[in-house]
């Protein structure tokens, strides 16, 4: 009688154990998920930007705009499901418009003069920031929620319940090449 009761104590330890184990993988994925969504976010506001400064491109040089048009047209959505891969992928569609930009900002220097412009750049600095900010407290909460799933014993509950392990953001080669634009 005294074995089974401990054996049953042991295993309702064992199973509280492993519950609170698996709620804080969750809530480790949950914050990586989050953190994604709010670099998806930024990214969306960047692209908002480089919208508004194409079209005030477009009086300048029609043939540009179009392209910038074409660039912009490959703006897929950040999401919390989106990967480091997606992320990547984005910020060199972004790097290539900004770059495209550039060359028409150089053509035409006195669209630095335009207040739509000025006010728009600061935005686009802005917002470049806090994707920069949200990229870090993305790999940030990538690296918890990876040493939880390394160390033992909660990667055995991790590999129980298909916890995988998450890509880090590294920073885009393309984007240690992008044109300044400021004033």
């Amino acid at each position: 009688m005294i074995t089974t009761l401990i054996v049953i104590g042991i295993l309702a330890i064992l199973l509280i154990w492993v519950i609170s184990v698996q709620r804080n993988l969750i809530s480790k994925e949950e914050l990586c998920k989050n953190a994604m969504s709010q670099i998806g976010v930024q990214m969306s506001s960047r692209w908002d930007a480089l919208t508004a400064l194409a079209e005030l491109i477009k009086s300048y040089d029609e043939h540009e705009y179009k392209t910038l048009r074409d660039v912009i047209a490959q703006r897929a959505t950040i999401t919390g499901a989106s990967s480091a891969t997606d992320t990547d992928m984005q910020e060199t569609i972004l790097t290539d418009a900004m770059k495209r930009l550039a060359v028409v900002i150089e053509k035409y220097p006195d669209i630095k003069a335009n207040q739509m412009y000025i006010k728009t750049m600061d935005s686009v600095n802005m917002y470049e920031n806090q994707v920069r900010m949200s990229r870090m407290v993305y790999n940030d909460s990538v690296t918890n929620y990876n040493r939880l799933i390394r160390q033992i014993p909660s990667n055995i509950v991790a590999s129980l319940f298909g916890f995988k392990s998450k890509e880090y953001l590294e920073e885009n080669e393309a984007k240690t090449e992008m044109p300044k634009m400021n004033l």
